[in-house]
């Protein structure tokens, strides 16, 4: 039970370091620019404390699922005879509150101060600050993930030495009398041999060996295996068994009917060591490209996503341990990595940097969404002002001005309802039925 509440506590540290890093992204940017930002907060709800610098309020709340910087002036007055428009109607009402809301945090002597007169490019760095700062830290954690632990492979070293020989059909793991010895187990082979070459052949994979074997069976081949440090010759006679067929990746063929294909092949009876291999720095970048494109597949079929999630959690079918997760589930998951007693300890510590890694390129790609009120939407406001003046300059035209997101709202308000409906679906989903991974 410990190790569960440690597992949790330590994501729950990482993701509201990731938030207030987030944050930061936004909040440096914004003042660099000559923004006034009045609140720097982690977290949503009642404030649990709070302390200010200057002109900005730094604090934690208690609700600690987010996070937001507050500028003043984000969207700018309606223009002409717009700006005398009564707030009758709901959605003019909305439109209206907003701009009211944006007016009320400019204090006299600031207004040149608002977020919305910022050039274009001013404000796509302040709002792109926050998720970049999580794509900096995804590609940090990545490359400690990746050249710090490495992923696991199958290295060209003896992890187990079978007694016998069985075919792989057999039902049978343990030898009986009258079984035949295995040629490995004859030949002298010990766990933690390190194959060199086989048939003078140099042995770089397990692969490559395994590919000698099947290929020559009833012939003595010349082993050298490394054993303690030392060099060892062996004479070994791969004995014709049966095998299932692999293709070009290792996996097993099946017919049309599902069933496992087999072949005749030389057979020594050694099964390889898994082992963690740490790999150089130029496979970092794309193993972020890898989890960036995951994400965003996830999101691009979120709809059906969602709906895999609900049939899941309302009936009997099993979650899919790819598809989404709330931060219920991302807490439950790493307890569980960190209590389970079937790793060690350093796959333990590489699931845990692997969640957070994976965690902070989920908030990079998820906020890059071109909806408000998500950085992405923000961002797509900013650029469609720049394609808007482009236009008016390139045919003479008079400025028409910031784009007023304000209008947006109405959408904005649609968006924050389906993301507070599938996160408690999530929640919901990772309570009742959560990922399934041990």
């Amino acid at each position: 039970m410990l190790a569960f509440v440690i597992g949790v506590v330590i994501v729950a540290v990482g993701l509201a370091v990731s938030i207030g890093l987030h944050e930061i992204g936004h909040l440096v940017p914004a003042k660099l620019f000559g923004v006034k930002v009045t609140q720097y907060m982690i977290g949503f709800g009642p404030t649990i404390w709070s302390r200010r610098r200057g002109e900005t309020e730094y604090g934690v709340k208690a609700i600690p699922f987010g996070g937001y910087i507050s500028m003043i002036g984000m969207f700018p007055p309606a223009k002409g005879e717009h700006a005398k428009e009564d707030s009758t109607g709901f959605f003019r009402g909305l439109v209206q509150d907003a701009r009211e809301s944006s007016a009320e945090t400019i204090t006299p002597g600031d207004e040149h101060r608002a977020f919305y007169l910022l050039p274009v490019w001013k404000r796509i760095i302040v709002m792109f600050g926050g998720p970049f700062m999580n794509l900096v830290l995804g590609v940090a954690l990545f490359a400690v993930l990746v050249m710090g632990f490495g992923p696991q492979q199958v290295i060209p070293t003896v992890g187990s030495v079978s007694e016998c020989a069985l075919p792989a059909t057999s039902e049978r793991t343990t030898c009986a009398a009258g079984d035949p010895e295995a040629p490995g187990a004859a030949a002298g082979l010990e766990p933690g041999d390190v194959i060199v070459s086989i048939d003078d052949e140099p042995i770089d994979s397990w692969d490559e060996s395994t590919a000698i074997i099947r290929d020559h069976p009833g012939e003595e081949l010349a082993m050298v295996v490394e054993r303690d440090g030392e060099p060892v010759e062996l004479q070994v006679t791969p004995m014709l068994s049966e095998r299932y067929a692999l293709d070009e990746n290792g996996e097993v063929l099946t017919d049309a009917s599902g069933e496992a294909l087999t072949v005749e092949a030389g057979f020594v009876g050694i099964g390889p060591t898994v082992a963690r291999v740490p790999q150089p720095a130029s496979e970092v970048l794309p193993a972020v490209g890898q989890q960036i494109s995951g994400v965003a597949g996830i999101i691009f079929n979120l709809p059906q996503r969602m709906i895999d999630v609900a049939n899941a959690a309302f009936g009997p079918g099993e979650r899919d341990p790819n598809g989404p997760l709330s931060v219920v589930g991302v807490g439950r998951l790493a307890g569980e990595v960190a209590a389970t007693d079937q790793l060690e300890v350093v796959d333990k510590t590489a699931g845990l940097v692997g969640i957070l890694a994976s965690l902070n390129i989920a908030l990079f790609v998820f906020n890059l969404i071109p909806l408000l009120p998500l950085d992405g939407g923000h961002i797509a406001g900013a650029l469609w002002e720049a394609i808007r003046r482009g236009f008016a300059k390139l045919f003479r035209r008079p400025d028409p001005g910031p784009v007023d997101l304000a209008k947006l709202m109405p959408i904005t308000l649609g968006v924050v309802v389906v993301l507070g409906a599938m996160s408690a679906l999530l929640i919901y989903a990772d309570i009742v039925k959560p990922v399934a991974i041990f």
